[in-house]
């Protein structure tokens, strides 16, 4: 069997299919990276061919598949404190900014943050950590966290909170003992309670509006390099309409979205802040 590299035909046919499953419209230069990432799956499913997991996928016994699928060729490499300076940036400047608007009565005291395409916790998880870090100062202040996907498995793995040695090595040895409870047996970490309360995670696809709206943060980060220049256009239009005014907009390195921005102004390499129209900036 050859299973080199998607021709031509079977490239078109897993596009159209990932397009219809989440809005992603995979680029025509990533066929190498999804003849990879399907190629697993075919070999997972002991299929012999492309073109015979395809089948498998379009018919009622391959629903169940789906989701491992939709899993392979959107999910991206996670881990805690991904691209630290971010998590710098949340847990001192961010904070601060917040207090400052709150006291300048341009905001209440609450922060709402959105992990967007969280897949399995750990983006929305470090968010919630160095927020708790701040809770001297963000005392009495009402803190939600919401993280999306549009994979099941990563949300479910996700809610239950529970991840492996090698995936919490990047966490101090400190916030470790404090937000998880470990088991020796198993080798695993689970989220503690008090952490989990803060995060809630639902389905969302990027391409359609989120209903919720008013977010002072929005997470979005190598995600949009799986998406073509216009359904990434689209995102980021959602994304912004769901941010409030001076809410900001942290991205990864690649996104490449510099000519898509709308009301958001550049403040860093990863940073976009939605102006206050007119008013001041901070």
């Amino acid at each position: 069997m050859d299973l080199s590299q998607l021709t031509t035909q079977e490239f078109e046919q897993f596009q159209t299919l990932i397009f219809q499953l989440s809005g992603i419209q995979v680029p025509e230069n990533k066929v190498m990276l999804l003849s990879n990432r399907i190629r697993r799956r075919v070999k997972a499913t002991g299929k012999e061919s492309f073109q015979e997991y395809l089948s498998y996928l379009k018919s009622k016994r391959g629903r169940e598949e789906l989701d491992g699928f939709l899993d392979s060729v959107t999910t991206n490499e996670t881990s805690f404190f991904r691209t630290e300076k971010h998590f710098d940036w949340l847990k001192t400047e961010f904070v601060d900014a917040m207090r400052e608007q709150a006291r300048l009565g341009k905001k209440d005291k609450s922060i709402r943050i959105w992990s967007a395409a969280c897949s399995s916790g750990e983006e929305p998880y470090t968010i919630a950590m160095c927020l708790s870090e701040n809770r001297l100062k963000l005392l009495n202040w009402k803190i939600e966290i919401h993280g999306s996907d549009i994979s099941e498995s990563s949300m479910n793995k996700a809610r239950a909170g529970v991840y492996g040695q090698e995936v919490v090595q990047h966490i101090p040895e400190n916030w470790l003992s404090r937000y998880f409870d470990a088991d020796e047996k198993a080798a695993t970490w689970t989220v503690k309670k008090q952490l989990r309360d803060l995060v809630t995670i639902n389905r969302h696809n990027l391409t359609e509006p989120n209903p919720q709206k008013g977010y002072d943060c929005i997470f979005i980060r190598n995600v949009l390099i799986y998406f073509s220049r216009e359904s990434k256009q689209v995102v980021v239009d959602h994304l912004t309409r769901s941010l409030r005014a001076g809410g900001y907009l942290v991205v990864g390195p690649s996104e490449g979205i510099y000519d898509m921005l709308g009301s958001l102004e550049k403040r860093s390499t990863f940073l976009y802040q939605k102006s206050f129209h007119g008013g001041h900036h901070d």
